[in-house]
């Protein structure tokens, strides 16, 4: 007869999954349905950034609290709380008319997936023991990967053959199986180790520092980077982020448990993750574009485009997991780094004329990166924490990414606005100059993955100090 225990544990990462599709589709489905939104709403380009970073920004900024309140209030509860939210928020941006009240409901769309995220990743710590930890993770970095790049072909299918708003509509019946999964198959469980207490201060200065750093990287080329209201905004982010540092130094009980960060791993593995998504984010935005609107693909064919990188994300996520349980997260982590940076230097090297080949490579050789990269990392930051402290820890991580992803579009697309600019002042033609300004922007992005491969050999563990937790029984 079966064991019903160790069947549930599957069946708990099965629901988890559901919800962790959902948010994780959000950061790229639109992409290749920006062109369509830009033509039916009237948006400018700084407006398109902010569609997609809006939804990620609010999605890193808030995850912390998300992790906080899931440890405090039950892990179940949170993750339950966030598909409520957001469900209705996709309802919102489907019937969106306007810019500001499509980038409103993005806006609310990342509160949501700010509760639902680390309630995931703390629920597979605490339901998984640590030899078979590595293994789930991989799981569930693989749905997130094949959420993350599944999206553009979705959006561009859905886009060409139906309407833009279906890619928001979609998420509703995904939304309710997702809360139906939870209620049948998730125990609830909390951090009961201290006194709990929400950290508004904390909230504040963090959520505000990162705003204020966002805006400052999108909003730079149209004002200019010497802009008062530049300016303004770099400096308000770093006084936020450091006065928020400053005061989870003090806190009786912070939102942000600096002890973490005591943990070389830990850091290692979070300063990784957030280089991943910095120097790849912008692949998803910039590469969509060109396929469109120099290459001439409809939507569809764009979001088809990046199908091998699925394929290779899906199958190298899992079996990077069981070998990181092995062997592991280092070789496996500065590897997957190497080769998100040779991606990105073949990407550099796209054409205005360039054909399918050229683009299939660098897909390719990113998709077995990111998998290498981030099943990795993720099993080091959670194996080098206790159970307890799983929501923080995962809020933490997943914050990385996200925030990570959020500055990136900003950034990449600063660097590729600037080369955009100097090549249409030179006299070239639109598309030529296009192509110009993002290889600019590829080539910073392949030396933040270089600089994540050497973090990454530097700061993760030898296997023998992985996995030293054990874990706590659920509540």
């Amino acid at each position: 007869m079966p064991d019903l225990t160790e069947n549930r544990k599957w069946w708990t990462l099965a629901a988890v999954t559901f919800g962790l599709f959902m948010i994780m589709l959000d950061n790229t489905v639109v992409n290749v349905s920006l062109p369509t939104m830009q033509r039916s709403l009237g948006l400018q380009i700084s407006e398109l950034e902010w569609v997609v970073a809006g939804y990620a920004l609010t999605f890193g900024a808030l995850m912390l609290t998300g992790g906080k309140l899931a440890d405090l209030f039950g892990r179940r509860r949170a993750f339950i709380a966030g598909l409520l939210v957001f469900t209705l928020a996709s309802l919102g941006c489907g019937f969106a008319s306007s810019a500001g009240t499509l980038i409103a409901w993005r806006v609310v769309q990342g509160l949501g997936a700010a509760l639902i995220n680390p309630a995931t990743l703390s629920i597979i710590a605490v339901t998984f023991p640590p030899r078979e930890r590595g293994r789930a993770i991989g799981i569930w970095v693989g749905v997130s990967a094949v959420a993350l790049v599944l999206g553009p072909p979705l959006g561009g299918f859905i886009t060409e053959n139906v309407y833009w708003s279906w890619i928001f509509f979609i998420n509703v019946p995904i939304g309710v199986a997702a809360v139906v999964a939870a209620l049948a198959f998730i125990d609830e469980s909390r951090d009961t180790s201290l006194e709990q207490r929400a950290d508004i201060f904390g909230l504040l200065t963090s959520g505000l520092g990162l705003f204020a750093l966002t805006y400052g990287l999108i909003e730079a080329n149209a004002h200019g980077w010497g802009s008062v209201l530049t300016v303004g905004s770099f400096t308000l982010a770093a006084v936020m982020l450091v006065s928020f540092i400053g005061l989870e130094r003090y806190q009786h009980v912070p939102m942000l448990d600096l002890s973490l960060f005591r943990d070389r791993t830990f850091v290692g593995a979070n300063t990784v993750t957030l280089l991943n998504a910095l120097a790849m984010f912008g692949v998803f935005f910039y590469v969509s574009l060109y396929m469109q609107q120099v290459l001439g693909y409809s939507p569809f064919q764009a979001g088809a485009a990046f199908l091998p990188m699925t394929l290779l994300t899906v199958t190298v996520a899992p079996r990077a997991g069981e070998l990181a349980d092995r062997i592991g997260p280092r070789v496996l982590a500065c590897g997957g780094q190497l080769l998100v940076a040779v991606a990105l230097l073949l990407f550099a090297r796209l054409r205005f004329n360039s054909g399918y080949g050229s683009l299939l490579v660098p897909m390719v050789v990113s998709g077995a990166g990111m998998a290498m990269t981030m099943t990795p990392a993720t099993a080091a930051a959670m194996s080098a924490v206790r159970p307890d402290k799983a929501g923080v820890a995962s809020a933490v991580l997943n914050s990385a990414r996200q925030v990570g992803g959020s500055i990136g579009i900003a950034l990449t697309g600063a660097v590729v606005t600037s080369g955009l600019s100097d090549a249409l002042a030179r006299g070239e033609a639109r598309p030529v100059a296009f192509v110009k300004g993002m290889h600019s922007g590829f080539l910073l992005c392949a030396a933040i993955a270089l600089v994540g491969s050497v973090v990454a050999f530097v700061t993760l563990r030898a296997p023998d100090r992985i996995g030293r937790h054990t874990r706590l029984p659920t509540e």
